[in-house]
């Protein structure tokens, strides 16, 4: 069966982090999120002022993974110049299939301010997020599925879950 490496992405506050736990525990698969290394990272006291080092353990993690021959969820808001030096060298050799979060900014705006107040100590979240409609999304030649998650999933969780299952076996 070949290496699947499912990319959730987009804007901050587009419900990323849920949609990838939830996609996980469906297909069985491992989630790497970025926001979550990150919090390891500052918990452990290693100083990442400007998050290249949250990045790049993120990339190897990811990387790792996938030449490991481990079928992974990969989630980060990181816009398309971040993206393409991670996945581009998978290409050849891993099944890439991108699900792209969209949002209403509007919502989007109002989820990032409803987290500042409820979780202000999260170290994922420093700093001054971009904003879901400058947001530049991944441009590579692989399945995208775009999931609108204003208001729920569109589309519903099943074709989500169908887009990044893995490919059956005949018996």
């Amino acid at each position: 069966m070949p290496v699947t490496l499912i990319v959730v992405s987009g804007p901050p506050g587009a419900g990323k982090s849920t949609l990838a736990h939830r996609l996980g525990r469906a297909v069985g698969r491992p989630v790497i999120s970025r926001d979550e290394i990150r919090e390891g990272i500052v918990h452990a006291g290693t100083a990442d002022p400007d998050m290249r080092h949250t990045y790049r353990v993120f990339a190897d993690t990811v990387t790792a993974l996938v030449a490991a021959g481990v079928s992974v969820i990969a989630e980060a808001a990181f816009q398309d110049h971040l993206w393409q030096p991670i996945l581009t060298p998978l290409l050849p050799r891993t099944d890439v299939r991108v699900i792209r979060c969209r949002i209403d900014p509007a919502t989007a705006e109002e989820r990032i301010a409803t987290r500042a107040v409820t979780a202000p100590t999260r170290a994922a979240h420093a700093g001054n997020p971009v904003a879901a409609d400058a947001w530049r999304p991944i441009s590579l030649p692989v399945p995208v599925l775009e999931v609108d998650t204003t208001d729920g999933y569109r589309p519903g969780e099943a074709e989500i879950v169908a887009f990044a299952a893995p490919p059956t076996t005949a018996a």
